[in-house]
């Protein structure tokens, strides 16, 4: 079975993005807030990026439920 992108509604602080770009690449979450606050404070495009990846990312039990 392959692994599909979804947001996380287990692990999850605002929208689960984070959460579940870690369960799909199997690492820590906390490594992926990181980079996005990096990314944030460092080129200004970690808050565009999460709010674009929230939009267009399901959420898990949309994946479950196909």
């Amino acid at each position: 079975m392959s692994k599909r992108l979804y947001r996380s509604e287990s692990d999850r602080i605002l929208g689960g993005v984070c959460g579940g770009l870690a369960e799909v690449y199997d690492i820590d979450p906390t490594l992926i807030r990181l980079v996005v606050v990096a990314l944030f404070f460092g080129a200004g495009t970690g808050l565009l990026a999460y709010l674009v990846a929230w939009l267009i990312m399901p959420t898990e039990s949309e994946i479950e439920n196909k």
